[in-house]
């Protein structure tokens, strides 16, 4: 698929059918303003025809809007398939979260992304085609970009689809891209030490997050099964190695759930792992999937819990509940939408 090209392959793309380079600029131009076919108005009918097997196909299929503003879109591929974003306004301006699987084959508990399993991986230009299709509807083009921050934390893994989020990350920082800033991308990871290290030797300047949840390896494997491959210490311990090769401050993503992970104890055993590393703690209260029988905790105990986590020394703010009135959780409206088809 053409989006999955850079600028200079774009180019060479151009030079294989024979065309001048100034060519692959406007097919990569047109990409970038999340053009169809159908709205290129610079290029011939002939070199539509041969490219049209290439171009990328995907489109914004839905678009619910919540009562704070923040903005849900279902995705839709070629091949049918279907995937959510979501769209944050900020003071700053505006963040964009992404899939970067159909589906996921992690299987947490707490998230609707895995009720279904995982379809596929998404390549590198279906990641990169969620953003351009929502920077446009927001008003912006290749030259006039409307996204300024990127969270990998919709559907699925980011590393256990690591080739091509890498793909998507050097293709989103290139100059001749959007030209977002790697310090403004984050990436979420339930926590595959291997790939870990690996995007440590990548040398970017992305935020690492982990979604951890838990402070006991029997606890985690509750409602996380990918504690049984890797356990809590092998995590930190990759953080450490992470924070030692690009000295980026370290995100933890814990979501409360009453009785699993929500106690005094847990508050201190988190502070105790988190010990010497340059970390922020994500608080999250649980929102709930109806398929999964989980219990979050009051947004007041949150704060409590923040507080105990601070009184310990550790950074630690409760996160803004965004988008609970149009499926807010990770996969909840793609599997409404599923359901619905």
């Amino acid at each position: 698929m053409l989006s999955d090209f850079s600028f200079d392959e774009m180019k060479e793309y151009a030079r294989k059918l024979g065309l001048p380079a100034f060519r692959g600029e406007q097919i990569f131009n047109a990409i970038y303003s999340a053009k169809s076919l159908d709205e290129i108005t610079n290029l011939p009918k002939a070199l539509k025809d041969i490219i049209a097997q290439d171009y990328p196909n995907y489109k914004i299929l839905k678009k619910f809007e919540s009562k704070d503003g923040t903005q849900k879109f279902i995705i839709e591929f070629g091949d049918g398939n279907i995937v959510e974003s979501v769209l944050m306004k900020y003071k700053y301006g505006y963040t964009v979260c992404l899939s970067t699987q159909v589906g996921c084959r992690m299987g947490c508990k707490f998230c609707a992304s895995t009720l279904n399993g995982l379809a596929r991986n998404l390549s590198s230009g279906e990641i990169l085609g969620q953003l351009l299709l929502i920077n446009r509807d927001k008003g912006g083009s290749e030259k006039n970009r409307q996204i300024t921050n990127i969270v990998l934390m919709g559907s699925g893994e980011p590393l256990d689809n690591f080739d091509n989020v890498c793909k998507f990350i050097d293709l989103i920082s290139s100059s001749r891209g959007l030209n977002i800033s790697q310090r403004n991308i984050s990436l979420s990871t339930c926590g595959l030490v291997d790939k870990i290290d690996l995007l440590a030797q990548k040398n970017y300047n992305i935020s690492l997050t982990i979604s951890l949840h838990a402070t006991l390896d029997e606890k985690r494997a509750e409602v996380m099964p990918i504690a049984n491959r890797y356990k809590i210490s092998e995590i930190i311990d990759a953080c450490r190695r992470y924070y030692d090769k690009t000295k980026r401050r370290i995100y933890f993503e814990y979501t409360l759930i009453t009785g699993v992970n929500d106690s005094d104890d847990d508050a201190q055993r988190l502070s105790k792992l988190l010990k010497g590393l340059n970390a922020h703690v994500n608080i999250i209260p649980l929102n709930v999937v109806k398929e999964r029988n989980l219990k979050g905790t009051s947004r007041l105990f949150a704060y409590q819990f923040a507080d105990l986590l601070k009184s310990h020394g550790v950074s630690a703010t409760v996160r803004r509940t965004m988008g609970e009135d149009i499926g807010g959780a990770c996969g909840q409206l793609r599997n409404q939408v599923l359901k619905n088809k």
